[in-house]
């Protein structure tokens, strides 16, 4: 048999997920005769005989032979039920629609969905949302198809330029996509989806997208052993009024019954209970009576969403899997938790996060980033850790850091941290956490640029101006051309025949400075020097560089002109020159 493909939907705050979802919801519950329409815990039921009801015409145009059942849409829109919708290997689902508003293109946590779909290697297609703000557009409902025959030549316009402004930011992120009629090849393409939740239109080719390409291209994924033993994942851990904590569990595979022993993952390592209960949500149209909000059920389906309450919840795991207790189902959860959780002698950061879902998918964003990490773990940051990064830090500043990805700091870690001088990056949105790191390690470095350039010698060679020796000595006074590079005060100055003396000071116009740049002509007092003797009229001098000094400019070579950087090269051989003649 084959199941119902799991359909999650992301996309950034206000982009319209939940009016999507409650558009699909809304429209198929008004579709009376094609009824049957369902919700599950953190999910909705779509038969496929609604699908056909709504988009057949389509179904037909695009050629799609559709046997699956329906279609499961996770109605908790977010990351966060997206990471937990895991298993080993990827994601139990088997699409995702990225919810995008049309005026506003990919936004930031757009791009955190896109990344986590490119990690977990989950196909999607893009809608592109709230189409009736463009301006003039005329709000016909339905099927887009027919809604654009009915549009100005302005309106299709605009509505063309904000698809090719999409296209072409997710081009930047690595994706080739199309609007969803222009699509040449289907494997290769992302489907661009023009709706409006607001006026439901576009809904029927949504649909019909998402089950034809369930059909044709995930087929043999879908297939499942609708009597075998349960596989599921947690997607959220919940208190509820009278049963105490419970889990809402997604099933992908076989089938689960009141009173069998499950095999999850917990904080403390892996919980074996017993099921009280399986739990439904009453049907939509009864859900706003909030007396009966679930129904008992004694068996429960792939693929399917089902609350479950049982002794020893209390410690679950979002993102766990879900085993019936079997031959090796305690082994194959216990090395999940393994598998995820990290600790190894690695020079890298320390994660903490709330659920396994969340702390994998930020391991897999890191390790993308070419980031190893030192140790992933659930739960808040503990004192532990801080000590822990701060001896990380004395073999990489950069790595000696932890993550809290959507989890608190102890008290005890923060004046740890504070003592210790080590950084914490903490947020909720796994996107801003790579960013804020990002940018304090670019920070940082140039930071360290700036101190470096500091304490360098700069290449420069001046020309001494014949007519303009003022003093001969104690110190030397005399007017020179700064013919490439740029002259500081304090630093050595060498000719020919070795070192002449230091620059003492830089004056223009009778005013001091602190640096004179090519094409300048100035005085300077050359300490230790004697016009005359050490240097004439019309001589070239060059600064004195050490060896040291000379590779700490090389690091930071793409500060320098190319004049300069010929110019150090020339230097470089001088003060190899002069060191084989001194020994």
């Amino acid at each position: 048999m084959i199941r119902k493909p799991i359909i999650t939907v992301l996309g950034h705050v206000d982009a319209g997920k939940t009016k999507f979802l409650d558009a699909i919801r809304g429209t198929l519950i008004a579709e009376k005769e094609a009824g049957g329409i369902t919700q599950h815990i953190g999910a909705t039921e779509v038969p496929i005989e609604a699908i056909k009801n709504l988009s057949g015409g389509l179904i037909e145009k695009y050629n799609f032979d559709l046997k699956i059942p329906g279609l499961l849409f996770i109605d908790t829109p977010g990351h966060e039920a997206f990471t937990n919708l895991r298993k080993r290997g990827g994601s139990i689902a088997d699409l995702a629609v990225l919810v995008v508003d049309i005026q506003k293109g990919l936004q930031n946590q757009t791009i955190e969905a896109i990344e986590i779909l490119k990690s977990y290697k989950t196909p999607f297609i893009v809608v592109a949302n709230k189409v009736d703000t463009i301006h003039g557009w005329n709000v016909v409902g339905g099927s887009i198809s027919e809604s654009m025959n009915h549009q100005s030549q302005d309106a299709l316009e605009t509505l063309d330029t904000k698809i090719y402004e999409l296209v072409g930011q997710l081009f930047e992120k690595g994706f080739r996509a199309e609007r969803f009629d222009r699509v040449k090849e289907m494997t290769k393409e992302i489907y661009i989806v023009p709706i409006s939740a607001k006026q439901k239109e576009g809904l029927p080719e949504v649909l019909m997208l998402l089950a034809g390409l369930s059909q044709k291209f995930l087929e043999k994924r879908l297939s499942i052993h609708v009597q075998g033993d349960a596989k599921g994942t947690v997607l959220e851990v919940k208190e509820e009024k009278g049963l105490g904590k419970t889990i809402d569990v997604i099933l992908y595979d076989g089938s689960l019954k009141v009173g069998e022993e499950i095999v999850l993952a917990g904080k403390n390592g892996i919980i074996k209970t017993k099921i009280r209960a399986l739990l439904e949500p009453r049907p939509l149209d009864e859900m706003r009576s909030p007396q009966e909000r679930f129904r008992n059920v004694s068996e429960v389906h792939a693929a399917a969403g089902v609350k479950i309450a049982a002794p020893g919840l209390d410690d679950a795991l979002a993102g766990s899997p879900v085993l019936v207790e079997g031959s090796g189902s305690e082994r194959e959860v216990l090395e999940e938790i393994q598998r995820v959780k990290i600790d190894t002698q690695e020079i890298g950061p320390i994660i903490r996060s709330d659920t396994l879902g969340s702390l994998e998918a930020f391991i897999k964003l890191l390790e993308d980033r070419g980031i190893k990490v030192r140790k992933a773990d659930i739960g808040e940051v503990s004192r532990r850790d801080i000590i822990e990064a701060d001896a990380i830090r004395e073999k990489d500043e950069y790595m000696g850091i932890v993550f809290a990805f959507h989890t608190k700091v102890d008290e005890a870690a923060e004046k740890e941290a504070s003592l210790r001088n080590v950084r914490i990056f903490r947020n909720d949105v796994v996107y801003r956490l790579i960013e804020e790191y990002s940018q304090w390690v670019d920070a940082e470095k140039n930071k360290e640029r700036l101190d470096k350039l500091a304490k360098v010698t700069f290449p420069a060679q001046i020309r001494i101006i014949p007519g303009y020796v003022f003093r001969n000595s104690k110190p030397a006074i005399v007017g020179i051309e700064v013919e490439e590079g740029r002259l500081k005060n304090n630093v050595s100055l060498m000719g020919k025949n070795g070192i002449v003396g230091k620059v003492q000071a830089i004056q223009s116009d009778g005013k001091s400075m602190e640096e004179a740049k090519k094409g300048q002509e100035v005085a300077v007092s050359i300490e230790g020097a004697v016009a005359g003797k050490d240097f004439m009229e019309s001589d070239t001098l060059y600064t004195h560089i050490p060896k040291r000094q000379i590779q700490m400019l090389k690091e930071v070579i793409d500060t320098l002109s190319s004049g300069e950087v010929e110019l150090l090269h020339k230097i470089e051989k001088m003060e190899e020159a002069a060191s084989q003649h001194d020994s």
